[in-house]
């Protein structure tokens, strides 16, 4: 993580953020949803931050000349 430029760090730590908010919110609907949901998050997060020059794809279009 020390590689990582602050506005990356940024971007991956809010990521993480609202993958647990999502995951976890959307788990309580089940006895343990809440608890695997977050743990799913956790996983994300933890792939995420353990591969940092995994670049997520992006679609870009041609420019016509």
């Amino acid at each position: 993580m020390g590689n990582l430029p602050d506005s990356e760090l940024s971007r991956k730590w809010d990521q993480c953020m609202v993958d647990v908010v999502l995951k976890t919110g959307t788990g309580f609907g089940l006895a343990f949803g809440s608890g695997m949901g977050l743990g799913m998050a956790y996983s994300n997060c933890q792939h995420d931050f353990q591969a940092p020059y995994l670049l997520h794809g992006k679609y870009v279009k041609e420019q016509e000349q």
